[in-house]
């Protein structure tokens, strides 16, 4: 057998679709997950990624590795967090959900659920299941969500915002998370409504593209759940309104039933999303 600690690396790095989520995932450094996938393809005589270094793809081999790997890792993984007997609840989450709507709402749930140990983690872009994490909540389409037996939080509610003292132009920027780029494609096949000419500013995440909006540096198509508080507050205006994308925001059982407490917080994070717009 290779080295465990190069398959769980590989593992990783296949999954999230990286070696830096895969560094992160795994506590260790970028260089260490390559260095451990490079020597597990020469152990192993076989190559595991090919194609350009900032656009790898797995080969044929490593498809088939990781589809045995994968349910592998995810069986140790529950069996210790059985053994251990952990009441922590660890939740996994896309970081702008958690920056812009969960966080805030943390408090509440100190009052409401006293006790209830949460820990959040940052989940991937695209990752819908996270290794180490009991529930993911992320924003899916309504088809991935009944594929993957999600509990439904609220539906998915998409619009046009801008800081009330940005004047719409032809030429006005428009904001754009590079995690999300489709958003306004998304906006002009929801509401029948142009994209805008405007030329396209670029941020990292959704909640960089919120601050920026909020900052009066353009104008942005954001779910409601993301921005119901700035516009609640007059930190935002929505001029078309907000219309449903058939997406939905959605909490994923990671293995099992869920216990007990995951039951009560998965409702506690259905009483916070807020009233449809």
């Amino acid at each position: 057998m290779p080295s465990l600690t190069g398959l769980r690396a590989f593992e990783a790095m296949a999954r999230t679709g990286g070696a830096t989520r895969a560094a992160q995932e795994l506590n260790v450094t970028h260089g260490a997950v390559s260095r451990q996938v490079k020597a597990l393809e020469a152990a192993m005589g076989v190559r595991l990624f090919e194609g350009p270094r900032h656009r790898l793809q797995l080969t044929p081999a490593g498809r088939y590795l990781l589809s045995g790997l994968t349910p592998a890792f995810d069986a140790l993984d529950v069996a210790v967090r059985q053994v251990r007997g952990r009441t922590q609840i660890h939740l996994a989450i896309h970081p702008s959900l958690a920056v812009k709507w969960l966080i805030p709402r943390l408090s509440d749930l100190n009052s409401t659920l006293p006790g209830m140990d949460l820990e959040l983690a940052d989940l991937a872009p695209q990752a819908m299941k996270q290794r180490g994490a009991d529930l993911v909540v992320r924003i899916l389409t309504q088809e991935a969500a009944e594929a993957a037996k999600a509990e439904v939080l609220a539906e998915n509610w998409i619009g046009v915002v801008h800081a009330p003292s940005l004047t719409l132009a032809d030429d006005t920027p428009r904001l754009a998370a590079t995690t999300h780029p489709q958003g306004w494609r998304d906006w002009a096949t929801a509401s029948g409504r142009p994209a805008g000419d405007g030329p396209v500013r670029r941020l990292e995440h959704l909640h960089f593209v919120v601050d920026a909006a909020v900052a009066a540096l353009g104008v942005a198509v954001l779910p409601w759940i993301v921005v119901a508080d700035d516009v609640k507050a007059g930190r935002l205006t929505a001029p078309f309104g907000f219309v449903r994308d058939g997406g939905v925001v959605a909490a994923l059982r990671q293995s099992g039933e869920p216990t007990m407490r995951e039951r009560r917080l998965i409702r506690w994070l259905k009483a916070q999303t807020p009233p449809a717009p």
